[in-house]
């Protein structure tokens, strides 16, 4: 009767934990996928940090679609083997490398400048890449705030005409869950800070700024014909925690079981890209393919625009 009340203990044991797997992964590892056919063909698609993750993925299937694939990469040699690999998977030959280091924003400036100069088009601009890394940019900005969000507020302030001269046209701002521990302080957000702790306050606080910038963005293109969306992947295996410390990398690692793969997500990137229908949707945040309220100071209209102001202050587009 014990090894019986035993072997059903393991069993109860069992199915529990085969029941919290089968939770995890339909909330947290499988994605909605965009199931739509939508034709790409004569459209231009620029794609911050395409060269791996989430934006190599989207890249792929934007590429599949017709599009002619702009990726902005940071690293030429690692952007020059994406670009060889896109080609060959989605067997578009209409995939270049154009380089950008959003941790200076003179390189975003210089890339903008070559950017209007040589691609007449711009119909989608994709803001994907990020990082989560303490430390300071060669500007004096903390890390993730100026490459997460205010190298590419410059870089949508600088292609703005463009994207509204190829209207329709659309941006999209990958954003994060973790915007909920953001909080928006104008005193210090900007600041360098060191340590993973603080670090990882400075990443909420920047996945913060990017839902308030496409809620502010989307207000002042009302009848343009531009629209916007933030967009939550999921939960990814990435390569955005590896300069982290050994310990964060293995505990990233040991998680691993838990996330999505880049293929999944980048779904909601390439729903937000390519849906029809959705731009009465404009500034809105997005995850598995659907709109989602995010938290309530990502909704603060007012804060948006004092972000908006502050961004700009930043970088002395106002005088």
């Amino acid at each position: 009767m014990e090894a019986l009340g035993a072997l059903g203990a393991l069993a109860l044991g069992a199915a529990l934990l085969l029941r919290l797997y089968a939770l995890l992964y339909y909330n947290f590892v499988a994605a909605t996928r965009c199931r739509n056919a939508v034709s790409l063909r004569g459209k231009t698609v620029l794609i911050t940090g395409g060269n791996a993750g989430i934006g190599k993925a989207t890249a792929v299937d934007l590429a599949r679609r017709g599009a002619r694939v702009v990726l902005a990469c940071r690293n030429k040699a690692r952007g020059e083997s994406a670009v060889y690999d896109i080609r060959r998977e989605s067997g578009n030959s209409e995939v270049i490398l154009m380089i950008l280091d959003l941790g200076s924003l003179n390189s975003v400036r210089s890339f903008a400048q070559t950017y209007l100069k040589s691609e007449p088009h711009l119909d989608i601009l994709i803001n994907n890449a990020g990082v989560f890394q303490d430390g300071q940019t060669s500007d004096g900005f903390d890390q993730a705030f100026q490459v997460n969000h205010l190298a590419h507020f410059l870089l949508t302030h600088l292609l703005l005409d463009r994207l509204k001269r190829c209207a329709p046209s659309r941006i999209i701002i990958l954003s994060s869950s973790w915007h909920t521990f953001g909080k928006i302080n104008f005193r210090t957000i900007h600041k360098p800070v060191e340590g993973m702790w603080k670090a990882l306050r400075s990443y909420g606080n920047s996945k913060l700024a990017n839902i308030l910038h496409a809620r502010e963005l989307a207000n002042r293109l009302e009848a343009t014909n531009v629209t916007c969306y933030a967009v939550h992947p999921g939960s990814v295996r990435t390569e955005i925690g590896y300069s982290c410390p050994w310990w964060v990398v293995w505990f990233l690692w040991f998680v691993k079981t838990f996330k999505r793969d880049c293929d999944a997500g980048a779904q909601t990137s390439i729903y937000c890209a390519t849906e029809e229908g959705i731009e009465r949707l404009s500034g809105r945040y997005f995850v598995d393919c659907h709109p989602l309220e995010p938290s309530s100071q990502a909704r603060d209209d007012h804060m948006a625009k004092k972000l908006w102001e502050f961004s700009e202050r930043l970088l002395g587009l106002t005088t």
